[in-house]
């Protein structure tokens, strides 16, 4: 059970963390935000979010329970930023499944995931050489990983991600990131940082789309009506 409205921010002083630690704070949440850099520190504090060093890569469930009891919810926005695979395996797989772990430990259920729109489908179309595929099948074995628990989770899935402020209206996607069955590209598969950080929001505050996957662009309808 919850001590107190406190989020649990993974991946901290990433973009799309850094846009929502302030809005959850506007809602009236506690925000904690997981940081590998203490001198990152000065950041998350200006955003009025608390900083945790934890470096997740190498944290063990039991650590990072300790971190998450008592929370309400735990955000999973941390990435490896591509370029080595090793890495993107070890912090957008290894590292996710171990915060799910660590959840379920200090029983917190509500998980919200970052994704990306077409992580359920990209394994099956990418040549395993491109140099892609390693974060896209991350991706998609967390996001499994994470259906396949007793958690309450919400997996979201944006598209290429921009600096646009927020719009705070999108269109929703199927499993494979088409609307309408058709395929996006250019602007119409772009989602803004900042509305992402709108979704997060929204679905913690209002405990919207649970047990559920919402992908999405930027769009016209208003994610509180879009994303129920």
């Amino acid at each position: 059970m919850a001590e107190e409205n406190r989020v649990v921010l993974i991946g901290g002083h990433g973009k799309v963390a850094l846009l929502a630690a302030p809005k959850l704070v506007g809602r009236g949440y506690a925000v904690n935000s997981l940081i590998r850099n203490p001198e990152h520190a000065a950041d998350i504090s200006a955003t009025g979010a608390t900083p945790v060093v934890i470096d997740i890569e190498s944290a063990g469930v039991g650590q990072l329970a300790q971190a998450f009891s008592g929370a309400s919810a735990i955000v999973f926005s941390a990435g490896a930023g591509g370029g080595n695979e090793h890495r993107t395996r070890a912090v957008d797989y290894d590292a996710a499944v171990r915060s799910m772990q660590a959840a379920k430990q200090a029983g917190v259920d509500r998980f919200v995931m970052v994704s990306y729109s077409r992580a359920l489908v990209d394994v099956d179309s990418l040549d395993p050489a491109n140099s892609f595929y390693t974060y896209a099948k991350a991706k998609h074995d967390a996001d499994a990983y994470l259906r396949g628990t007793e958690l309450d989770y919400t997996i979201l899935g944006p598209g290429a991600l921009t600096l646009e402020p927020a719009s705070q209206r999108v269109v929703l996607a199927d499993k494979a990131g088409k609307v309408n069955g058709a395929d996006v590209e250019g602007e119409a598969s772009q989602t803004s940082r900042e509305n992402v950080a709108e979704v997060i929001t929204h679905v913690v505050a209002n405990n919207a789309a649970r047990r559920s996957t919402v992908n999405f662009y930027n769009g016209n309808m208003p994610i509180v009506e879009a994303i129920v």
